[in-house]
């Protein structure tokens, strides 16, 4: 019984190894996982500030767009008003156009608007070019019959400055626009980039308490065998104290037993030796 147990705590001792050697792999592995996720998260937050920086410049700069935008019209408005005045001024004296200054300006720009912004074929560009040309033209046309009126000469001027100063506005309106553009979409690159990285982290996360856990059910396993053993320790110990009391015991009585035929030769006259009155002393028998 005694060999029997022997064999089993040492079959439970290498599986108590074989356990804790597991839980430790699975710790290692679960502090992997953990550095991983924090890193992630920590690019993540940097990502989120990112996307905050660009958000507060975006909308920065959308500000200075629409502040801007109502600067121009007060030009345009009052550049507008002139121009009223110009095709009152030419209705009263038999010499107005189908269409006015004010009209051809704001086809022309429309056209031009076109030309820069819109895909179109070759044939269409040319034919597009073509009219903002003659609707220059036609501008010129109008502008040099104004001139020849002191006072519509300067009217014109005027207006003309104020829609110098419109477009001088409209190009930093275009300016601040794309600015505006471009931090939105670093804005949105950067959002695109934080989701990411948040699910990678959390991704990270469910593997680092899954090799926790893991890691747990080992050390519990480990402790489980460890306790088993101390169990075995404890039956084995005692067995073994057993076994050499009666040992013991079985050698005492083999002492006795001879010591009692060596006292009765004494007894008969028979000379002892040194061993054997040794013998008769450990037997308690002189």
């Amino acid at each position: 019984m005694l060999n029997e147990l022997i064999e089993k705590r040492k079959k439970n001792l290498a599986e108590s190894e074989t356990h804790k050697d597991k839980r430790n792999e699975l710790n290692a592995l679960a502090s992997t996982h953990a550095r991983l996720r924090n890193q992630l998260n920590g690019q993540t937050r940097e990502f989120v500030e990112d996307a905050q920086k660009n958000k507060e410049l975006r909308d920065t700069y959308n500000e200075q767009v629409q502040s801007l935008k109502d600067e121009r019209n007060v030009f345009n408005d009052k550049a507008n008003i002139i121009f009223e005045e110009i095709d009152g001024f030419k209705k009263e004296h038999g010499s107005i156009k189908t269409r006015g200054i004010k009209e051809l300006q704001k086809q022309i720009e429309y056209m031009e608007f076109r030309q820069q912004t819109e895909v179109i074929s070759n044939d269409k560009e040319k034919e597009l070019i073509e009219k903002i040309k003659h609707l220059k033209a036609e501008v010129r046309e109008q502008e040099f019959e104004l001139e020849q009126n002191k006072e519509m000469r300067t009217k014109l001027q005027d207006a003309r400055d104020l829609r110098k100063n419109a477009s001088d506005i409209h190009a930093r309106v275009t300016e601040m626009a794309e600015l505006a553009q471009q931090h939105h979409d670093l804005m949105v690159e950067c959002y695109r980039k934080a989701d990411k990285s948040r699910e990678e982290a959390d991704e990270a996360h469910r593997k680092f308490v899954e090799a926790q856990e893991a890691a747990d059910t080992e050390h519990n396993l480990f402790i489980a065998n460890q306790k088993e053993i101390r169990d075995y320790d404890k039956v084995i110990g005692g067995l073994r104290k057993k076994t050499k009391r009666t040992k013991i015991t079985k050698e005492d009585k083999a002492v006795r037993k001879e010591a009692e035929r060596v006292f009765q030769m004494f007894r008969g006259g028979d000379k002892l030796t040194t061993d054997d009155i040794l013998l008769l002393q450990r037997a308690k028998l002189i």
